[in-house]
């Protein structure tokens, strides 16, 4: 199998190419620009200099030939002074050209050498001897003139050799700079080769599996879920394929397991629809068929307890006694089952309701239990909310007929409040009965649970499970509230309304104490 390199090693290998050729491209134009610099240096600080200094030198020579001349023909002290000056000029120009180079055993130090020489020359044969006292002759300017002959040729071979200098200088300076030139178009063409090569090796490595991943992975979005990403190219890209292979496999199987788990749902709410039609006929038969029966039982034993009263002997009594309070408990345990299994099955229209005219519509349905116990009850202002208004009334009157039922020694003392939690509003119920126990706390919402026998507080355990179904069915909750020292306290939310209304405030005063 052929081995699969990653996109490190490609971009290495990349990197080794690219500098291979840009280091080499660089150092070739470092030499060729230390080439160019060696020859300006040569040119300026050398050959041209030397040329200058040459030119000098042969000035200095004629200043001292005329000076000499001047002197011996018209014999005067003040002609010597240009052949002074032109001594003083030569030893300068002379020592000039020694610290450029120009010293013996080099051609340039030669040539100087032999013009040095036929100077001396000429001045011992012509000049010193003046200088000296001897007279001065026409035959001393004929004398002179061969001599000075010999200097001039020598220096026509000095110049004419650092002329020669000059141009093999400027030449060379011509050369490195065309080599320069050379290079730099090198270096910028083995920099775009280098740039085109790393755009070709990510482009055939990187950019083109990528674009075929991405081709495979839309096409497996938008048309066949089934097709299997393979990916190509690098090392990564591989693995990255095969990551989204992995996820495309397991959407798959979620996809059919959502798909399966819709078949349940769909056979389960069908078999739920079947269940609601057969709660709908109990409902019916429980309401029609079967209250009908109970009431003519809980007759005929109130009419037996009537006329057989004192008749009977005290076992006759309680049996009769039993029997009248059986089917009143089988009434209401009917009753209660029939509004317990109503709620959200066929919801009626929701409506803006003030909740304060929904407690005293309970207060007033539990007027006698109020009466009785010597209740009071105090509530403050209470908002508007939307729902059912026979649903929030039972849960109102639950929770008050439960606080008056679960009552201690003292009478009753009964809060209902609300306050505004986020969206919701969040009502409670506050008494000082006998309390529960945290323990219960999830319990006493269960349907059927009672916390204490039927002979101690009647009910058939029904009404706070009553509560939790339609207060949950309104969009809300209800829960027991442990934190109170004393008592019990029942909350439960409402979602406020969106755009909420001023509620009809009912302040705490003895209007509001029933008892």
């Amino acid at each position: 199998m052929k081995p699969v390199w990653s996109i490190s090693r490609w971009a290495a290998l990349s990197g080794v190419i690219a500098t291979l050729l840009l280091g080499g491209a660089i150092v070739a134009g470092s030499l060729a620009l230390t080439n160019l610099t060696d020859s300006r240096a040569r040119l300026l600080d050398v050959t041209g200099p030397q040329v200058l200094q040459s030119t000098s030198l042969a000035t200095a020579m004629l200043n001292q030939e005329t000076g000499v001349r001047g002197y011996i023909l018209a014999g005067r002290r003040e002609f010597l002074e240009p052949y002074q000056e032109g001594l003083r000029a030569q030893e300068a120009a002379v020592a000039e050209l020694w610290r450029l180079g120009a010293i013996p055993g080099t051609a340039i130090g030669d040539d100087l050498d032999r013009v040095l020489r036929a100077a001396t020359t000429w001045r011992r044969a012509v000049i010193e001897p003046v200088l000296a006292g001897a007279p001065a002759t026409g035959a001393q300017v004929d004398a002179s003139k061969p001599l000075f002959d010999e200097v001039r040729g020598s220096l026509s071979v000095l110049q004419s050799r650092l002329e020669s200098e000059r141009l093999d200088a400027r030449e060379d300076l011509s050369s490195s700079a065309d080599v320069l030139r050379a290079m730099l178009i090198v270096i910028a063409v083995l920099l775009c080769g280098a740039l085109a090569l790393v755009f070709l090796v990510l482009h055939r490595n990187l950019i083109k599996p990528i674009r075929r991943l991405a081709a495979e992975v839309r096409d497996v979005a938008t048309s066949d879920i089934h097709r299997e990403v393979r990916g190509s190219g690098p090392k990564e890209m591989r693995e990255l394929a095969s990551d989204v292979e992995s996820l495309r496999s397991r959407i798959i199987a979620e996809v059919t397991d959502l798909e399966r788990a819709q078949e349940t749902i769909a056979v389960r709410t069908r078999e739920l629809e079947r269940s609601n039609s057969d709660l709908e006929q109990f409902a019916y038969v429980a309401s029609h068929d079967l209250q009908e029966p109970l009431r003519k039982v809980a007759s005929f034993c109130q009419l037996l307890q009537k006329r057989y009263q004192g008749k009977l002997d005290e076992r006759g009594d309680q049996y009769i006694g039993f029997a009248v309070d059986g089917a009143k408990r089988m009434q209401a345990l009917i009753n209660d089952l029939l509004a317990f299994s109503r709620v959200g099955r066929r919801p009626g229209e929701n409506v803006l309701l003030e909740t304060g005219d929904l407690l005293d519509t309970a207060l007033g349905n539990l007027e006698d239990a109020i009466a009785e116990s010597g209740a009071r009850v105090t509530h403050g202002d209470l908002p508007a909310v939307l729902g059912e208004k026979s649903l929030l009334t039972a849960v109102f009157q639950n929770l008050v007929g439960n606080a008056i039922k679960f009552r201690g020694e003292d009478p009753p003392e009964i809060e209902v409040s609300a306050e505004r939690d986020g969206a919701d509003w969040r009502f409670s119920v506050t008494d000082n009965g006998i309390g529960i126990s945290d323990e219960y706390a999830e319990r006493i919402f269960v349907i059927f649970q009672r916390l204490h026998g039927r002979g101690d507080y009647p009910g058939t355990g029904i009404g706070l499970a009553l509560c939790r179904k339609i207060v949950e069915h309104h969009g809300g909750r209800v829960w027991l509230d442990t934190g109170v020292a004393t008592g019990t306290r029942f909350c439960f939310t409402l979602p406020a309304v969106p755009a909420p209304e001023p509620a009809t405030a009912q302040p705490v005063s003895e209007g509001n104490v029933r008892g």
